[in-house]
């Protein structure tokens, strides 16, 4: 068996992350090194000198065991002469924004909003978080470096570290701890000052008084790393707040910290209504997601809030950005609603599908000429690239931002008021629907599924073929394979009926279907063995028939596949 065979099931599409059993001492400390050659390779790249030292920071969330791994971590970098500040608890964001501060590499022990018994990491090599290929890359760096230890071991070699090759000498230091007020404070002045200069005030001589609103709001933590911040913070802004959960607890004792699961959010609506709040908002286990609910106690959906604080970025983005950037552009998750594209539109931006995942869309918002000035995903990560914060997806962050804007408006029920006159969908929830036996094949079931609709829409072409408009085509598969139906059975009528003129049709992550009339998502998920679907449509019936036209598309490979999209409930 080559070494921590086991583990490779933990570096995924994101991050790395999986069961508590599998990060062992042993794999700590192989993981340590194999971050300490990613970080100096990258040093080497950048040609920094040992006179700069390499500086990483470092943080856990509130896990069980996250601390005692972020500590290994912090004390086998340093073996190596890299820098380590060591921030303690924190978000994930916090971590973004401490890299910031130094080089842009940092390290946060976090698996974010899974359930207890699930760690993980997220990191950032010179403010970029890693692509799935970069991630495996590390693993097989771990490979490399764990195989010469053994065979150093094996010689009886009396340097066991000498695989580092980016390294003259192996130089030991202790790791700098900053105080948790330091950390948290500095963290806050930097966000107050965003307003301050948003919304300056004769009154705010001192950019460190923040902007007050009067609102009242509830905040939920779910007992994750925000809880030991939270209140501070949005006390700094809005009249009065009410705090659920916001005790630290890697026990979770009121459920995964994940605003998102169905149910999740009864607690805070119930609050709200009862405290006559103006707005609940409820984080995830690390700080990078929200949800919110209205002060009538309705659950804003992700659709809206994107749609709302894109306004937000489009409104406030400075001077400077409207001149160098004249039409800017908002991206959107492929899981997102099929209304987004018309709503975002009218704003006056364009709008971009983009594959899931927070970390794709960082990366394509980090270019210094990039125009897209805002993204956002249908799990709650939302982020701003307008100029006056980090590139990132912090929640509390964009929940200020939209606190603010509405309070510009000046209106108790102007979020209602503002939901309410967004067109309504009827959706499914996201399914893990189980991996079809055809997935052994060399043509997985998504692709044969993309070919065939492929090979549809070009059989009902017509002059409608500009209806596609924002969606990239060219990454659709161009032609059917062999292990595909036979397209021969296949009548004119047959796939007029499923693919109408005009659909629109995305293959950049597994396969979406845009219809008139709603939409439907059938991809491979990115963090573990499964497909994932979601569809929606105006109304119950456009949903059901949705879900019937996928369902006939994937009826002719895997039957057991296609009764489970048809069977799917509404939310």
């Amino acid at each position: 068996m080559p070494p921590f065979a086991a583990q490779q099931s933990l570096f995924r599409a994101y991050d790395i992350r999986g069961s508590y059993k599998l990060f062992t001492p042993c794999f700590i400390e192989a993981l340590g090194r194999a971050f300490a050659t990613l970080y100096t390779a990258n040093s080497n790249d950048q040609q920094q000198t040992h006179s700069k030292s390499l500086i990483i920071v470092i943080g856990h969330d509130v896990r069980c065991g996250s601390d005692r791994i972020a500590q290994g971590l912090a004390h086998i970098l340093t073996r190596y002469g890299i820098q380590v500040i060591q921030l303690g608890l924190i978000t994930t964001p916090m971590m973004a924004f401490w890299a910031q501060q130094y080089q842009g590499h940092g390290i946060v022990v976090t698996a974010s909003h899974s359930a207890k018994d699930i760690l993980g990491m997220k990191w950032l090599v010179d403010h970029k978080s890693p692509d799935s290929r970069q991630i495996q890359s590390l693993y097989q760096q771990l490979i490399i470096n764990e195989t010469k230890n053994r065979l150093n071991r094996q010689a009886h070699c009396p340097d066991q570290h000498t695989h580092l090759h980016t390294i003259d000498s192996v130089l030991s230091q202790k790791p700098i701890d900053l105080t948790s007020e330091h950390v948290a404070t500095a963290y806050m002045t930097a966000i107050t000052q965003v307003f301050a200069k948003i919304y300056p005030s004769d009154k705010q001589a001192d950019s460190h008084l923040p902007h007050q609103l009067d609102l009242v709001i509830v905040i939920d933590c779910m007992h994750g790393a925000t809880s030991t911040l939270a209140q501070r913070l949005f006390e700094r802004f809005c009249r009065q707040v009410i705090m659920l959960n916001d005790t630290p607890d890697g026990n979770f004792p009121t459920g995964n910290p994940d605003p998102t699961e169905p149910y999740r959010l009864i607690q805070l609506q119930q609050s709200v209504i009862a405290h006559h709040a103006d707005l609940g908002m409820a984080f995830d286990g690390d700080g990078d997601r929200l949800m919110m609910v209205d002060n009538h106690g309705n659950i804003v959906s992700s659709d809206h809030m994107l749609y709302l604080l894109a306004q937000v970025a489009l409104a406030e983005r400075p001077q400077s950005l409207m001149d160098s950037r004249p039409t800017p552009q908002v991206l959107f998750d492929i899981k997102c609603s099929h209304h987004l594209p018309t709503l975002l539109s009218q704003l006056g931006s364009t709008p971009i599908l983009s594959k899931t995942g927070s970390s794709f869309m960082r990366q394509r918002m980090q270019h210094a000429d990039s125009p897209i000035i805002f993204a956002g995903e249908l799990s709650g990560h939302f982020i701003f690239n307008d100029g006056h914060f980090i590139i990132y997806d912090d929640a509390m962050y964009a929940a200020l931002r939209l606190l603010h804007w509405l309070a510009a408006i000046d209106s108790k029920d102007v979020l209602v008021n503002i939901t309410r006159s967004l067109p309504a969908t009827v959706s499914t929830a996201d399914h893990y629907l189980p991996m079809p036996s055809t997935a052994d094949q060399e043509c997985p079931v998504v692709e044969q599924l993309a070919r065939l609709c492929h090979y549809l829409r070009k059989l009902v072409a017509t002059t409608t073929e500009s209806d596609f408009g924002y969606y990239p085509l060219e990454t659709c598969p161009p032609s059917l394979c062999e292990c595909s139906i036979n397209t021969h059975h296949i009548t004119l009528e047959q796939a007029q009926h499923l693919l109408p003129a005009g659909t629109k049709l995305s293959c950049i992550d597994g396969v979406r279907l845009d219809f008139a009339h709603g939409f439907g998502v059938l991809r491979q998920s990115n963090t573990s063995h499964n497909l994932t679907a979601r569809f929606a449509g105006n109304t119950l019936a456009d949903l059901k028939d949705i879900q019937a036209k996928f369902a006939a598309l994937c009826r002719p490979f895997d039957q057991q596949l296609a009764e489970q999209i048809a069977t799917m409930p509404a939310e």
